[in-house]
């Protein structure tokens, strides 16, 4: 039986069919599809999370400065307070009896001071009066004496008896002219009853001050954080009976990674989110960035200010989740970090494109580059087909499976990170 050219004709064109099929599924087998995502311009931003807690701009620690027996403590932990409001007393009987003995002190020397100055200069003053007309009577019987004694009316013996009496009398007036000068504004009297009322107004405040130490009042603003005392309790200086946290700014304060420091400048915009708030974040900016580093944690404190009052849910020493950003470029030429092929020492890395689907190599100068992206500065342009994955080589016959993403998007499965990239992501935060 023969074949009509009709059947022939049909039986090699089914042959060439599955000829072609043959050699499609091997070409296939030979190369298989390839992630890749075409190279595009996009925001990219670069951020640095840590874990921080909140803290008052300054804490206090109140104790007392004497020794004693507390009467009452007249605030709760949490409570807020007004500066000069009173936190504790303490017993007071005794040292108010003090300062009592001390004013009277005082008073009485205060009086001694002004009758010098009153009654007693003036009695001086009429005791000087007084020797001197001694002193010119005495004068003048002495020279009436020695006319008698020259005449011979009296004896001698008589006029050594009217010397001794001018000397006398001499004697008392210069003692009233000391006196007098003692009872001046510079003499010894006045200088001596000065000088034990300044003891005495010392001795008043010193007792006065003691008193007052048995007052516990609030340097400022505060809110009370601990209180570690009782009424009854016997307190010593030394020991920190309340802190409280000063009111003021509420800071967030962290310990940060050394490593990162080149990333961290002041004034950053940063993001404040509590665990148990989540749904609150609170707007921030680096305040400042101390200028040591703690030897035995490899950190540097970081603190950053709220932009905004804090909310009443911010506690003292609560932890929370800070994310600041450290850079931005809002429009990039942006490649995932599963690009990379190969780190190479000078910061740059090489990457295989699809041209013409055929893997070439290339070497990509690289700028800002977070967690899963890279800035590309040099090496590639704007519509570059960027293999991801898979291992295929240079001038290998590739297959291109178009990978839609976005910088900060997670790569779709099946496209994993090359250990070149791998090692560009642990060398910086996010």
């Amino acid at each position: 039986m023969t074949l009509s050219s009709a059947q022939r004709r049909w039986g090699w064109g089914a042959a060439g069919v599955l000829l072609l099929l043959a050699f499609w599924a091997g070409w296939l087998w030979r190369h298989p599809k390839v992630d890749a995502v075409e190279l595009q311009a996009a925001p990219l931003v670069r951020s640095l999370q840590f874990s921080a807690r909140v803290a008052t701009l300054s804490r206090v620690e109140i104790g007392s400065t004497i020794t004693g027996r507390v009467q009452a403590v007249l605030v709760e932990e949490g409570a807020r307070v007004r500066r000069g409001d009173v936190l504790l007393r303490l017993e007071s009987d005794e040292l108010a009896a003090a300062l009592t003995q001390a004013v009277a002190a005082e008073r009485q020397a205060s009086a001694r001071l002004a009758g010098l100055r009153s009654t007693g200069r003036t009695s001086a003053q009429a005791a000087l009066a007084q020797t001197d007309a001694t002193v010119r009577a005495a004068q003048a019987e002495l020279t009436r004496t020695e006319q008698l004694v020259a005449q011979g009316f009296v004896s001698a013996s008589r006029l050594d008896e009217v010397r001794r009496t001018l000397e006398v009398a001499q004697a008392q007036q210069t003692s009233a002219r000391a006196q007098t000068r003692a009872n001046e504004e510079t003499g010894s009297d006045l200088v001596q009853a000065q000088a034990q009322l300044a003891v005495a107004q010392a001795t008043t405040e010193a007792a006065r001050a003691r008193l007052a130490q048995t007052t516990l009042v609030a340097p400022a603003d505060a809110q009370v954080l601990l209180r570690e005392v009782e009424p009854g309790q016997i307190v010593q200086p030394g020991k920190a009976l309340l802190g409280l946290a000063l009111a003021g700014p509420t800071q967030i304060v962290a310990p940060v990674d050394e490593r990162f420091l080149d990333q961290l400048q002041t004034g950053q915009i940063a993001r404040v989110v509590a665990d148990a708030f989540a749904g609150q974040p609170l707007a921030a900016r680096v305040l400042s960035i101390a200028p040591s580093v703690d030897a035995q944690r490899g950190a540097i404190e970081v603190k950053l200010t709220l932009d905004a009052p804090a909310p009443a849910f911010l506690r003292e020493d609560m932890t929370v989740s800070v994310e600041v950003e450290t850079a931005r470029r809002d429009k990039a030429l942006v490649l995932p970090l599963a690009a990379l092929r190969t780190a190479l020492p000078d910061g740059s890395a090489t990457v295989l494109v699809s041209e013409a689907g055929v893997a070439r190599s290339r070497t990509v100068k690289l700028g800002l580059r977070t967690l899963d992206a890279a800035e590309v500065i040099e090496g590639l342009a704007e519509g570059d087909e960027v293999l991801i994955g898979g291992d295929p080589k240079v001038d290998d016959r590739v297959r291109v499976r178009p990978v839609p993403w976005q910088p900060g998007q997670r790569m779709a499965p099946g496209a994993a990170a090359p250990d070149a990239g791998a090692a560009l992501t642990n060398a910086m935060g996010r």
